[in-house]
C-alpha cells in the first residue's frame, strides 16, 4: 500500500479524541506483523484505548523514536464539504479529519517501513502512535514511562506535527484546570439565605485576570509569539435560572508557559484564590485536566544537525502549538517537530494535506532509514 491507501484507511477510522481506538490500532497492528514487525500494543488506564510502539531493527541498540497521536478533533459533518472522515482527492489535496494532524504522517511512516525492514537497520527506528493527544497529550505518557522496557535509550524522538518538513525546536508548555464551586441554592429574593456560586466564581475569574496580565510582564523568550507566558479563562458555566441562587459554577482556564517556566506553577495564584472561598462556606474543587512541558532543543543538538541534514531545511526556533515533544524530553530524550502539512489547516472544515507532503514525508523516513542502515 503506498502512503495515500494508508492515509484512506486511516481517515475511515473515526478516533475522535477521548473514545475508543480499538479499530485503528488493530488494523495498524495487523499491517506492521504482516511485516514481520515487532508490535507492543500499551492499554491506557482508560480501559478502551490504547497507544502502539513498534520497531524496525535492533531493540537493544540506540535510534530514533517517530512519534505520532492517532486521536483527531471531532468533525461536524454540516460544515464539510464531503463526510469528514472519507478521503476525498480533489487534484493534489487529500481531505479528511486528520490529514494533516496528524494521520497523514502516520501513513507516511507506515509507508515507509517495507523499504526500512528491507535496510537492514543496524539502529532502530520505533514507531510510537498515542492517544488522546488531542486532550492534553493524555496517553503518550504511559507509553513514555514503559520506553526501558519497549528499548535501549533513544537518540532521539521525532515528533510528526505539521511543521512543512522543518525541524522546529521550541514550543510551549500547556496546563488546563477545571475549577468547580459549589454554593447553596434558594429563592433569589432571600440571596442572605443562599450562597450564590457565580458571584463566588467572579472572584476566581478576577484572579485568572490578574495573572494574565502580570504574566505580560515576563520573563521573556523572544522566539515565541506572544514572547511571554499567557492565561486564559476559556470555559465559564453555572446557574438555572434567574431567580434562583446558583449553587454551581464552573470555570475551565489554562496557561501556556515559555522555556523554563512551569505551566501548573502558572496556575497556582488561580488555585489559592480559589481554595481560599472554603472560609466562606463555598466547595471548591480543583481538578488539572491537563499538563505538558515546554520543548527547548539547542540548534546545536545532534538530532537538530541530522533532521535538517535530511530535510535540507534550516531548523525553525519556536511555534505557537504544543505537543508530546516536551515529555519526551522531560524524559531525557531529545525531541523535535518534524512533519508534513500546514499546522493551519488542522482543527478546521475541509482539513487537507496535499499528496506530495506525505511523499516528501515518506522519503525524509527512508532517508533516515539509509543513516540507521550504514
Amino acid at each position: 500500500m503506498n502512503a495515500t491507501e494508508i492515509l484512506d484507511r486511516l481517515v475511515s477510522f473515526p478516533s475522535v479524541v477521548g473514545t475508543a481506538n480499538g479499530d485503528i490500532v488493530a488494523w495498524v497492528r495487523a499491517y506492521l506483523q504482516d511485516l514481520s514487525v515487532t508490535v507492543t500494543v500499551l492499554p491506557g488506564p482508560e480501559g478502551d484505548r490504547s497507544n502502539l510502539f513498534a520497531s524496525i531493527g535492533p531493540k537493544d541498540v540506540p535510534g530514533y523514536i517517530l512519534s505520532g497521536h492517532m486521536d483527531v478533533v471531532p468533525a461536524e459533518a454540516s460544515e464539510w464539504q464531503s463526510p469528514p472522515f472519507r478521503l476525498r482527492r480533489d487534484g493534489a489535496a487529500l481531505y479528511g479529519r486528520g490529514t494533516t494532524d496528524m494521520k497523514g504522517f502516520l501513513a507516511a511512516a507506515l509507508a515507509a517501513v517495507p523499504k526500512l525492514v528491507a535496510a537492514g537497520l543496524k539502529r532502530p527506528i520505533h514507531l510510537a502512535f498515542s492517544y488522546d493527544e488531542e486532550a492534553g497529550c493524555r496517553g503518550v505518557p504511559h507509553m513514555i514511562a514503559k520506553l526501558p522496557e519497549l528499548s535501549a535509550p533513544p537518540l532521539g524522538a521525532i515528533i510528526g506535527e505539521p511543521s512543512g518538513m522543518r525541524a522546529v525546536l521550541a514550543h510551549k508548555g500547556k496546563a488546563a484546570a477545571r475549577v468547580t464551586l459549589g454554593g447553596r441554592a434558594g429563592h433569589s429574593s432571600r440571596p442572605d439565605l443562599g450562597l450564590n456560586a457565580i458571584h463566588a466564581m467572579a472572584e476566581v475569574l478576577n484572579a485568572a485576570i490578574d495573572q494574565a496580565a502580570a504574566l505580560q510582564q515576563g520573563p521573556f523568550d523572544a522566539a515565541f509569539a506572544p514572547p511571554w507566558s499567557s492565561l486564559q479563562a476559556g470555559v465559564i458555566s453555572g446557574g438555572k435560572a434567574v431567580n434562583i441562587i446558583p449553587d454551581l459554577a464552573v470555570l475551565e482556564l489554562e496557561a501556556r508557559a515559555v522555556s523554563g517556566t512551569d505551566p501548573k506553577a502558572l496556575l497556582e495564584p488561580v488555585r489559592r484564590r480559589a481554595e481560599a472561598l472554603r472560609e466562606k462556606g463555598i466547595q471548591v474543587d480543583w481538578q488539572v485536566l491537563s499538563a505538558y512541558p515546554p520543548l527547548a532543543l539547542s540548534a546545536d543538538a545532534p538530532l537538530a544537525h541530522l533532521v535538517a541534514g535530511l530535510s535540507g531545511e534550516a531548523p525553525i526556533g519556536a511555534v505557537s502549538y504544543g505537543t508530546e515533544a516536551g515529555l519526551y524530553q522531560a524524559a531525557g530524550v531529545d525531541a523535535l517537530i518534524c512533519g508534513p502539512g500546514d499546522i493551519g489547516r488542522a482543527h478546521k472544515p475541509d482539513e487537507f494535506i496535499l499528496e506530495s507532503e506525505l511523499f516528501a514525508c515518506q522519503s525524509f523516513i527512508e532517508a533516515l532509514g539509509q543513516r540507521c542502515a550504514a
